[in-house]
C-alpha cells in the first residue's frame, strides 16, 4: 500500500507543481490565462493517448508501458527546470510555447501511468486502488504546503517566485525518478503483487506477462479462458453509470478547479495568498476524503447513491457563482473544501466498487475504461472552465 501511494503521489507531483506554482506563470504570462491554457493542452493528450491504450490494453506490455510512463515525467520535468534556466525566467510567447510542448508530453505520461498502474491494481485489492488515488491526492496536498512554506521563505527576496518554483520543479524530477526505480525493482518482487499477477495470468491475462517475468516467474503464452473475457464494449456496457458518474464528478471539479480560482475570485485580504490558500483547501480535503471510504459506514455502495451524491454537487456551481460575486473569503474557502471532500470521496468509491465480480483480464480492462471516462471528464471540464470568462473585462 506504501508503494501504491507512492506511485500515485508521482503519477501527478509534476503536474500538480505546475498548477501550485500557478502565481509564478501568472507573473510571467499575465495576458496568457495560463492554468486554463496548461490544462487545456495538458488534456487532449492526456485523453487521446489513454484512448488507444483502453482500446489495446490487452495487448499492450503493461511493465514497459509503466516505465516509459513515469520515465517521460522525469524527462519532461527536468526540461522545464532547463527550459527556465536557459531563459533566465524571462516570459514571452516563446517560453510560453515550449512550456505548452512539455506540458503536452506531461499528458502522454499521465495516460501511460495512470491507465496502467489502475488497470493493474484494479485485479488486486480495493485497498490498492485506494491507496494510489490518496497518493494522486497527496502530491496536490503536499506541494500546496510546499508552496505555502517557499512563498514565505522567497517573499522577499529577489526573485523569490522563480526561486520556489525552481525548488519545486527539482523536488517533483526526483520524485518521478524514485518511481521509476520502485515500479522498476521493487514493486513486481512484492509477494502479494506476484500472487495476483500470477492469478491473473491464469485467467487469460497478457499484461502482466513481463512484470511476472521481472519477478522471476515464467507463464504460459495461450490461455484458453482469454478468449471467455468480457469484450471492452459489454464492460463498458455493464458499467456505464460507474463511467459516467467519474465523467461527471471531473466535469464539475475541472469547470471550477484551478481556472476559477485564480482568475474569478476577486481580490480579498489574503492578497496574492488567496488563490493559493483555495488551491491548498481543496487539495488537503481532497486527500483527506480518499480515506473516508476505509470506514465502512462512509463508503458508497448503492450504484444509486453514488450517482444521486455526484448529481447533486452540480448545485455547487450556482454556490460558487453566487459567492464569488457576493460573499467573502472564508465562504469561499468552505465552498472550495467541499469540492475537494466529494471529488475524493466519491472518485473512491467508484474506482473501488467497479472492478469487483470480473476475472483479472477484464478488471484490467475496466481499470482502463474508467480512467479514460476520468480524463475524458476532465477535458470537458477544463474546457467549459472558459464560460467563467464569459462578461469579463479583457477575457482575451
Amino acid at each position: 500500500m506504501i508503494v501504491c501511494w507512492i506511485l500515485g503521489f508521482g503519477s501527478l507531483i509534476s503536474w500538480n507543481s505546475m498548477l501550485t506554482m500557478g502565481d509564478y506563470y501568472y507573473n510571467l504570462f499575465p495576458d496568457y490565462h495560463p492554468s486554463r491554457v496548461l490544462t487545456l493542452v495538458y488534456q487532449p493528450f492526456a485523453f487521446g493517448t489513454m484512448s488507444i491504450l483502453a482500446y489495446n490494453e490487452s495487448k499492450i506490455n503493461t511493465r514497459r508501458r509503466n516505465i516509459f510512463g513515469y520515465s517521460l515525467f522525469v524527462a519532461s520535468t527536468f526540461m522545464l527546470l532547463v527550459l527556465d534556466l536557459a531563459t533566465s525566467g524571462r516570459g514571452g510567447l516563446g517560453s510560453f510555447i515550449g512550456i505548452c510542448v512539455i506540458v503536452a508530453f506531461f499528458g502522454v505520461a499521465d495516460a501511460c501511468v495512470q491507465g496502467g498502474i489502475v488497470g493493474d491494481l484494479s485485479f488486486m485489492l480495493p485497498d490498492f486502488i485506494q491507496s494510489f488515488f490518496a497518493g494522486l491526492a497527496a502530491s496536490g496536498a503536499l506541494t500546496s504546503a510546499l508552496r505555502l512554506i517557499t512563498k514565505a521563505a522567497f517573499e522577499k527576496s529577489n526573485n523569490g517566485l522563480r526561486k520556489g518554483a525552481m525548488l519545486f520543479l527539482a523536488i517533483s524530477t526526483l520524485f518521478e525518478f524514485l518511481c521509476v526505480l520502485l515500479y522498476t525493482y521493487f514493486f513486481p518482487k512484492l509477494p502479494i503483487v506476484k500472487y495476483f499477477r500470477s492469478k491473473a495470468a491464469l485467467e487469460g491475462s497478457k499484461t502482466v506477462q513481463a512484470d511476472l517475468a521481472a519477478a522471476g516467474i515464467q507463464t504460459k503464452e495461450d490461455h484458453n479462458e482469454q478468449n471467455e473475457r468480457l469484450s471492452n464494449k459489454q464492460l463498458f456496457i455493464q458499467n456505464i453509470d460507474y463511467a459516467l458518474d467519474l465523467f461527471l464528478i471531473y466535469v464539475l471539479t475541472l469547470s471550477i478547479f484551478p481556472g476559477f480560482l485564480y482568475e474569478n475570485t476577486g481580490e480579498h485580504k489574503l492578497g496574492t495568498w488567496y488563490p493559493l490558500v483555495l488551491i491548498a483547501s481543496y487539495n488537503v480535503w481532497d486527500l483527506i476524503s480518499r480515506y473516508l471510504p476505509l470506514v465502512k459506514f462512509l463508503k458508497i455502495e448503492s450504484r444509486k447513491g453514488l450517482t444521486i451524491a455526484i448529481l447533486s454537487r452540480f448545485l455547487l456551481i450556482p454556490a460558487f457563482y453566487f459567492t464569488a460575486k457576493y460573499g467573502d473569503q472564508g465562504w469561499m474557502i468552505l465552498l472550495v473544501s467541499f469540492l475537494g471532500l466529494t471529488n475524493g470521496h466519491l472518485t473512491v468509491c467508484v474506482m473501488t466498487a467497479a472492478p469487483k465480480c470480473y476475472k483479472g483480464p477484464e478488471q484490467n480492462a475496466l481499470g482502463n475504461i474508467l480512467v479514460l471516462c476520468l480524463l475524458l471528464g476532465i477535458f470537458a471540464g477544463v474546457s467549459l472552465d472558459w464560460l467563467w470568462l464569459i462578461g469579463k473585462k479583457n477575457a482575451f
